[in-house]
């Protein structure tokens, strides 16, 4: 069904107004002493921190990775859960990296002066160093693209308006509605109520399949281009070829993608094969899903049947152990990981948490932009979940998808500011670790990315195919 077009917003400049881009418990917060440590320590003194604690890395390799500038995924978001080993090894996993993530609105100001904070920093150290870069930008408007979080993406608008000094464009670009916005000759054009605007660069916020609306590469600038989700930012089954990929290429350098052990290409007639292997406990992913949907928690017999049974959009699956509690989890090569969990409360409930690290990349490398935690919905039971359950104790994001569109549940929400930060338990040197696992997936994202293009950038839709060994994915391809 097609649903009319949400309309065309303009920003003009000096149309910021903090209390419409963040949530209300973020403008009373203060940011904990420890995060506003580790987001003005610098990639120099990271570098040396980590290399420290990883003997294995050296200094000069972490530090030309963190100050390397990706070429098509310079904005990106990592999950990331604090697990443990039977051994007591504590250790950062990447559980997905998002393109175009979320974030800004859950973030406590790094200089409390600065209304504009994270979005500031965003555009003014990634996005607008990368539209000087390219010399043959078509002529147009400043724009900001979004599917979702209007409230991010107002921001964005109002923000890139600010510091350019000029209007910008705010366009809907839905996929279940009539959109005003195309495709002429690789450049993008808003079809607005005084006529069609091309795009010389924008803010792309499209997160749901933007592949079937925007073609992987555009003569408009995109930050980011829908390369980067094609290559992993939404696409989890390349993600971790990508991450296995980097893991072979810096093994000598001792520079590791930690993830939970993953099974890509699984057909679902194959999955019980591998729930079975994996001991009955797993996660069954759609890997072009985000924001929480199409993510299965499989620790019984009836949430197996409960997969089995549903309707799917695509052909092939992505099979990954799960870390649950340290009675129920996966079995894996790398042994059984759990939960660290939250600090427990008063009632002596521990509940999973996962971490979200947003960063972005500019011509003088990678920099934190912004930090967020989430908790599930129920307390982590030492007991293996019976029914279909195990997601309300497993799954962390908020977003809910309901009839009329999104909702967020923010009462799980932990913000990295004096109040919530301590019931993460977490040190600096955990969100070092989680900063590193971030620029490293991002890389080998971006690393992808560069293997789809031929030297004239032209996506290689073949090669694409091969990799991806999925039909249906392939025919959504704008």
């Amino acid at each position: 069904m097609i649903h009319p077009p949400h309309e065309i917003e303009r920003f003009a400049p000096g149309s910021f107004e903090a209390r419409e881009h963040y949530y209300e418990r973020v403008l009373n917060a203060q940011l904990h002493p420890l995060v506003r440590s580790f987001m003005n320590l610098g990639n120099a003194r990271i570098a040396s921190r980590y290399a420290h604690l990883h003997p294995e890395a050296t200094r000069a390799d972490i530090s030309a990775m963190l100050g390397a500038t990706p070429s098509h995924f310079r904005w990106a978001g990592a999950d990331l859960f604090l697990a443990t080993s039977a051994e007591r090894q504590r250790q950062m996993m990447v559980i997905e990296t998002n393109s175009c993530p979320s974030g800004q609105k859950s973030m406590p100001p790094l200089n409390e002066a600065d209304e504009m904070a994270g979005y500031r920093a965003l555009l003014e150290r990634s996005f607008l160093p990368s539209v000087s870069e390219r010399r043959k930008l078509p002529r147009g408007a400043l724009g900001v693209i979004y599917d979702k979080n209007p409230m991010e993406a107002r921001g964005y608008a109002a923000t890139l308006a600010e510091l350019t000094g000029e209007e910008v464009l705010l366009v809907p670009c839905f996929a279940d509605q009539t959109n005003p916005l195309s495709v002429d000759d690789g450049v993008l054009v808003a079809e607005t109520s005084a006529g069609s605007v091309p795009l010389r660069a924008a803010v792309r916020y499209v997160t749901q399949r933007p592949w079937n609306r925007l073609p992987p590469i555009t003569r408009t600038h995109m930050n980011n281009a829908v390369l980067a989700c094609l290559a992993g930012g939404r696409n989890k089954a390349l993600a971790a070829k990508a991450y296995d990929i980097f893991n072979a290429d810096h093994e000598e350098a001792g520079l590791t993608i930690r993830t939970p052990e993953t099974i890509w290409d699984v057909a679902r007639s194959e999955v019980p094969l591998w729930v079975r292997r994996m001991g009955g406990v797993c996660v069954v992913k759609n890997p072009y899903s985000n924001a929480g949907q199409g993510v299965y928690t499989i620790t019984n017999e009836l949430e197996l049947e409960h997969f089995m049974q549903s309707e799917q959009r695509y052909d092939r699956f992505i099979v990954q152990a799960l870390i649950g509690n340290a009675r129920w989890s996966s079995r894996s090569r790398a042994g059984q990981l759990y939960h660290v969990g939250t600090v427990p409360n008063r009632k002596g409930q521990i509940f999973a948490a996962d971490l979200r690290v947003m960063v972005g990349a500019g011509t003088d490398g990678f920099f934190p932009v912004a930090l967020y935690a989430r908790r599930a919905r129920v307390p982590l039971d030492a007991d293996p979940p019976d029914g279909v359950r195990s997601w309300k104790m497993l799954g962390t994001n908020l977003s809910v998808r309901r009839g009329d569109g999104w909702a967020t549940e923010t009462e799980r929400l932990l913000l990295v500011d004096q109040r919530d930060f301590n019931r993460l338990g977490l040190g600096l040197d955990d969100l070092i670790e989680a900063y590193l696992q971030t620029v490293m997936a991002v890389t080998a994202i971006d690393n992808m990315g560069q293997r789809l293009l031929t030297r004239k950038r032209v996506f290689r839709k073949r090669f694409f195919r091969q990799v991806t060994c999925d039909a249906a994915l392939c025919d959504e391809l704008l």
